[in-house]
């Protein structure tokens, strides 16, 4: 079964993720991205879902025209893990 963050890991995430947000109330943690247009958004989507799949966790995500909120967690694990700081990692990668 998948562990959740230590306390360390979980101190460390605001130098090892800038952008990413803890979420008040979850266990969670989250970033809001801008494109030009809604094209430019529909697209991210589209290759956060490729990382998403070939790692086998799915974030939660909203949309709304040129913005998409993408909030992680591993349910498995009721919180933090280590797959959500790998996917936030590929996610920021992304061109």
């Amino acid at each position: 079964m998948v562990q959740k963050l230590n306390a360390a890991a979980r101190a460390a995430l605001p130098d090892t993720l800038p952008g990413w947000a803890l979420v008040p109330g979850q266990d969670a943690i989250r970033r809001e991205f801008r494109f030009e247009d809604f094209v430019g958004a529909w697209g991210f989507m589209a290759r956060v879902a490729l990382l998403a799949q070939a790692q086998d966790h799915h974030p939660d995500w909203r949309n709304v025209w040129n913005k998409v909120e993408i909030t992680l967690t591993t349910h498995d694990a009721g919180g933090l893990s280590e797959r959500d700081v790998t996917l936030a990692r590929a996610i920021d990668a992304l061109p």
